[in-house]
């Protein structure tokens, strides 16, 4: 047809990472350097509407977070992208079907730990997009004397709840960690948070 086209996208998957919903490429072979993104989304409600994404129209990254775009977090979608370059254009290439709800991966809370008295506060906190935060999100914790594999564990704690522990009894350098859990068809688990370790009733 005489009419120069641009190398497609490659390697276009959507995927969960870190509770968000991420469609990913890389440029076409032979892509020039300038080149820019545009990606749409269509959901299986509405199947041939392919929806436009505003902060992802002719963007310079070969990913786009569709999280917060993505109308109904039950259904499945999947996502496309094609190069653009002045008015050169590729051909759309489409993702497969994922669905937030089931697809969903987890990533480790951040834990804030303070003791006072005898009390060890913890409170998990999680990298979530604003629009997820609706799901019952919860915790696992554990708790173990360092140097021990002996864990004491708290689990199925809500986002939000602080866990109290009462540490009257333990002396020496204790570490906690904490792994995001989350109810969907099956139990999900993300791996467990890098340890805090407070030193408990120090005799001065």
């Amino acid at each position: 047809s005489g009419h120069v086209q641009l190398p497609p996208p490659q390697n276009v998957t959507l995927m969960s990472k870190a509770f968000d919903m991420i469609l990913s490429w890389s440029p076409g072979e032979g892509s020039p350097p300038d080149v820019t993104y545009t990606v749409r989304y269509e959901s299986q409600e509405r199947m041939g509407k392919w929806m436009k994404v505003p902060h992802c129209k002719n963007v310079h990254r070969t990913s786009c977070n569709l999280t917060c775009v993505l109308p109904n977090l039950f259904v499945k979608v999947r996502a496309r992208v094609k190069a653009v370059l002045g008015r050169l254009q590729s051909p759309w290439v489409d993702s497969q079907f994922k669905e937030y709800y089931l697809d969903v991966e987890l990533a480790p809370p951040v834990l804030s730990v303070n003791v006072e008295e005898n009390l060890i506060h913890v409170n998990a906190s999680f990298p979530l997009a604003t629009c997820v935060e609706i799901f019952s999100w919860m915790y696992d914790l554990n708790l173990w004397e360092a140097g021990s594999e002996d864990k004491k564990q708290y689990e199925g704690n809500f986002r939000k709840n602080t866990v109290t522990i009462d540490a009257t009894a333990l002396q020496g350098n204790y570490c906690l960690s904490a792994r995001s859990s989350f109810q969907s068809i099956d139990f999900k688990h993300s791996e467990f948070s890098q340890p805090v370790c407070v030193l408990l009733n120090q005799k001065g």
